[in-house]
């Protein structure tokens, strides 16, 4: 597409960061339909984007360029940079409207995996395309481009006629519910998600002063007026625990009735969590989720734009015998790498919040650490690699840690601030990449630039990632170069921005202990309350 297009690699990349930015921009827009108006609209759309997208890429590169034109005219690359942007943001409809789906159908105790099982395969669409493109259609971009459009767009129109919020069946009344001291509303409420957080440190005394009456949630998952109280984000268990233990109930003590309650429900006793709009932007949790979503993608994001170039240099380096080919099959392994592993992450961290907090009754907040920790390692190995044979490692836990990352934080999400408004709280979230995203790539672009050789430089063939349609839309997003070895200096070309990274991903670490920590002092505090509320109601 470059070559034919008459377009720079530097052009190539603000086609592939509108697509980026076509994924952030319109997930609090996407947000604030599916919540109000369910996932129809956005399906919709996202067939309309996708088509007309790809579509369009590919009538202007089967149009070329004009006769005696050595450049793409400005207003024909502005509508190529418009059809990247319509891909980025029917794609993240098609997610929005998924995620939204899936979170208001299953209860919570199987969230963690079935929001993981979903947005997975968006980390596994990369490398599903880029192997199609390989094996069926080598060097056929315009017949690839027809396979992108058909391929994203007609699944949004099954999942227009498919997809829909499934309503949990009523909590059935069993004798253990019945012990005095169980709150009715906590026992009606038994299939909503059990660990609601408090709406904010900030706001509890306001909250404890002036409860907060239900919203109501007019076509959610097909509640009716009726159920609207069991949709206190309270669970109560059968099998009680509390601290770790399995409880009895106890008919002569209000204090066991009590520690029957589950944490979601200690907390969420009388308050819906339900923060949105200025009030999220406001509160300290958000800025919180943000920071540690910001800085995790964006070193995800450095790496993944860059990997290619920082496959080339490490291959180059030291080599006098360098082989075109055998430097884009290298690119293409660190692709492939991230991508499966991408794919596992989002799965595996579902399976570990969910087993942790239905098992432990740790909350999911914790695992931010086991994310965060992820990451940091993989700066660390890729700052250690030396030799291109050993690239994929760092490739692989990245792509591990990148995927959990954006399968974790839309549940934490989801607990902290309430279901009636999660998908535009998480679009509000999900804005974050670009700025640690974009700042850290500026940074690699720079140190790379600043150790780009001056002599020799070897061009590449025609059959690498880069000439191919998934090269040009997919693997330009991955950072293949296309042209020719810029740095040959090995890890030197770029070691200083994976020294920052890790930095980064270090400091995250921290940001998540403070997150689980945080969250257990709320729950404290919030079990304190209720125990004392218990009294009084005793006593009166």
């Amino acid at each position: 597409m470059g070559a034919k297009l008459g377009i720079t690699h530097t052009q190539l990349n603000i086609v592939a960061l509108a697509g980026n930015i076509g994924v952030y921009t319109t997930g609090p827009v996407w947000g604030r339909i599916v919540d109000s108006r369910g996932p129809r609209i956005l399906l919709s759309c996202a067939f309309v984007f996708l088509l007309g997208g790809y579509m369009g890429m590919r009538f202007l590169y089967d149009a070329g360029l004009p006769e005696g034109v050595k450049n793409l005219p400005t207003l024909t690359f502005a509508t190529l940079v418009l059809c990247s942007y319509l891909t980025g943001a029917g794609g993240n409809g098609g997610l929005t409207s998924s995620v939204n789906s899936t979170a208001k159908t299953f209860p919570d105790h199987m969230r963690g995996i079935t929001t993981g099982l979903v947005i997975s395969g968006f980390g596994l669409s990369a490398f599903l395309f880029s192997t199609i493109s390989h094996t069926f259609f080598p060097g056929n971009t315009s017949t690839f481009l027809f396979i992108l459009a058909v391929g994203t767009a007609f699944p949004m129109i099954l999942g227009f006629f498919f997809i829909r919020p499934v309503p949990l069946p009523p909590h059935k009344k069993t004798a253990h519910d019945e012990y005095e001291g169980v709150p009715e509303g906590a026992q009606a409420a038994h299939d909503a998600p059990e660990s609601a957080r408090l709406l904010d440190e900030d706001n509890a005394e306001e909250e404890d002063e002036e409860p907060s009456s239900p919203p109501v949630y007019i076509g959610e998952a097909g509640v009716a007026p009726e159920h609207r109280r069991r949709e206190r984000d309270v669970e109560m268990s059968p099998q009680i625990r509390f601290g770790g233990r399995e409880l009895e109930p106890n008919h002569n003590h209000d204090r066991n009735a009590d520690r029957s309650l589950s944490r979601g429900a200690a907390i969420t006793h009388d308050t819906l969590p339900n923060v949105y709009g200025l009030k999220l932007w406001k509160s300290s949790d958000f800025h919180l989720l943000f920071s540690i979503l910001s800085l995790l993608s964006g070193t995800g994001l450095m790496y993944i734009n860059n990997v290619g170039s920082m496959s080339q240099a490490l291959y180059a380096f030291n080599n006098p015998t360098y082989d075109p080919k055998k430097a884009a099959q290298w690119q293409s392994i660190q692709v492939s790498s991230i991508s499966l592993m991408n794919c596992a992450g989002r799965i595996l961290i579902g399976v570990i919040s969910d087993f942790a907090k239905n098992k432990y009754d740790i909350p999911r907040s914790y695992c931010l650490v086991v994310v965060s920790l992820t990451c940091c390692i993989s700066q660390i190995i890729a700052a250690r690699v030396d030799h291109i044979a050993d690239l994929w490692v760092a490739s692989s836990v990245l792509g591990l840690g990148y995927g959990a990352v954006f399968s974790l934080l839309p549940t934490v999400c989801l607990e902290w601030f309430g279901m009636p408004h999660f998908s535009e709280n998480w679009g509000y979230l999900s804005m974050s990449p670009m700025i640690a995203g974009n700042l850290f790539s500026l940074l690699f672009g720079w140190n790379f630039d600043r150790n780009e050789d001056k002599g020799l430089k070897h061009p590449a063939p025609n059959s690498t990632v880069a000439a191919t349609a998934a090269g040009a839309i997919i693997g330009a997003r991955a950072g293949l170069p296309s042209t020719e070895i810029r740095c040959s200096k090995g890890p030197e070309c770029y070691v200083d921005s994976i020294y920052v990274t890790i930095a980064a991903t270090f400091f995250t670490v921290g940001l998540s202990v403070w997150a689980g920590m945080r969250d257990r002092r709320k729950i404290k505090k919030a079990l304190m309350r209720r125990r004392e509320a218990l009294v009084n109601e005793e006593r009166d």
